[in-house]
Order: structure tokens, then sequence, then C-alpha cells
């Protein structure tokens, strides 16, 4: 039986490789054309954790807007608005003040974890 290229083992791609978006070949994570097929590789965009902070410090939800996340964005946006309501009855201002703090926490720690490639926008 002759051999096959689809009889050896896939490569893992080491710590500074990644896969060509057009091929699949490991290539190196700075490379900005692809050596096999030629293809110019899109780098992933960087996010500046302050910023994703700060835009969470003045309208919670937008920082994980801002990371791409715009599902939880909204979701936060959702439940801030219900908090607002519920200040009238005085519960608000303490549910209100917890979700903020974290809309604020989780934009940093995502925009740092996007960063450095361990989750995509």
């Amino acid at each position: 039986m002759p051999f096959d290229e689809r009889d050896e083992p896939a490569a893992t791609a080491g710590p500074d490789e990644q896969y060509c978006s057009s091929c699949g070949e490991i290539i190196k994570r700075e490379a900005e054309i692809c050596p096999h097929c030629g293809v110019r590789q899109q780098q992933p965009q960087q996010k500046n954790p302050g910023l994703a902070a700060v835009l969470s410090v003045f309208f919670t939800g937008v920082g994980q807007i801002y990371n791409g996340q715009v599902g939880k964005g909204l979701a936060l946006m959702l439940i801030q608005f219900v908090n607002l309501l519920l200040v009238f009855a005085l519960i608000g201002i303490f549910t209100g003040f917890i979700v903020w703090v974290y809309a604020i926490y989780d934009a940093y720690s995502v925009a740092e974890k996007i960063n450095r490639g361990e989750i995509e926008p």
C-alpha cells in the first residue's frame, strides 16, 4: 500500500505558530503572508483593557460590546435598566452597584484575554 499524506498525524501549532487562514498550514504567528499559499494573514485585533473598563464605567455593557461580546453587553444593559427601576424599591441601589462593578471588571479582563489570544471576540 503506497504512503498517503493523509496517514500522517496532524501537526500541532506551537506557541509562536498559527494555522494559515486559507490553506491551514502551520506558519509563524508574526507571518504577514503564508509562505505556502501566498495569502495575506489578518492579525487578531488588539483590545485596550483600560478603554473597555472606562466604557463600562460610563455605561454598563458598552465595554463588553467594544470587546465584541454584544449579547453579554446588551444583557448587562437590560439588567442595569431593571436595577434602575428597582432603585425606587431601594434594592436596585445594591444590585445596580454589583452589576456595574462586574461589568467593569469583566470588560477589562476579557480585553486582556483577547490580547493574549485566549479567546476570540
